[in-house]
């Protein structure tokens, strides 16, 4: 699997890309924005993201990735550890979030999950109204256009709708999506959830309050 790595610590990326690297993975560094646009000019699996960068914030780069319809998976690295920083990154297209300082293992373990996300998805397609999924090959379009999810929410919508028809609880929804039922990880998936609906419709997915969520 090939990893891009975008900071401008050198200290820093050094150790990503070796601790990656001890995983089996490819690994790709980038210190700016530029360098990164450059690099995104081939395929990577997932991208490892920092916000603060010298020539601005990652943050642009990933809404950049989205209007162009690239879905790779984003991993965001950031110094601020805020519920409204955490949705500001969610909401610019990224995946999953990780508050420095982290733990290797953990930052490991997320780049990961997210592989795994992109790399396996189920054969399972999905029709109502004008919303049509085709979740093996990671496509969605309503009312005939196409519409970009990211990673995570795509492990969203792949969770409900291998259970269409069937209450997921909230509990098993965080924890098959993010590896964790905390209450961060919570905030994010209402923020997700309603992205979902604003990008495939309101009805899109159905809330039991207290209990959990269906696509039906």
């Amino acid at each position: 699997m090939r990893v891009l790595v975008v900071d401008d610590d050198p200290e820093l990326a050094e150790l990503l890309s070796q601790a990656l690297a001890r995983d089996g993975h490819r690994v790709d560094v980038a210190g700016s924005l530029a360098a990164a646009r450059d690099a995104m000019t081939r395929q990577h699996d997932v991208l490892v993201l920092d916000v603060g960068l010298p020539d601005g914030s990652g943050l642009s780069l990933c809404r950049e990735l989205r209007q162009a319809a690239n879905a790779t998976p984003i991993l965001v690295l950031t110094a601020r550890s805020g519920v409204a920083e955490r949705v500001e990154g969610l909401d610019a297209g990224a995946d999953d979030y990780l508050a420095k300082p982290f733990a290797l293992a953990e930052l490991r373990a997320r780049v990961r999950a997210l592989a795994r996300r992109r790399g396996n998805p189920p054969a399972v397609t999905y029709e109502s109204g004008e919303v049509r999924l085709d979740i093996s090959r990671r496509r969605a379009r309503r009312d005939g256009l196409e519409v970009v999810l990211t990673s995570r929410e795509w492990a969203i919508v792949e969770a409900l709708v291998t259970r269409r028809g069937r209450m997921l609880p909230r509990g098993q929804l965080l924890d098959e999506v993010w590896g964790e039922a905390t209450p961060a990880a919570a905030k994010s998936l209402e923020v997700l959830i309603g992205r979902i609906r604003r990008k495939l419709g309101r009805t899109i997915i159905r809330t039991l309050r207290g209990q959990g969520y269906a696509i039906d």
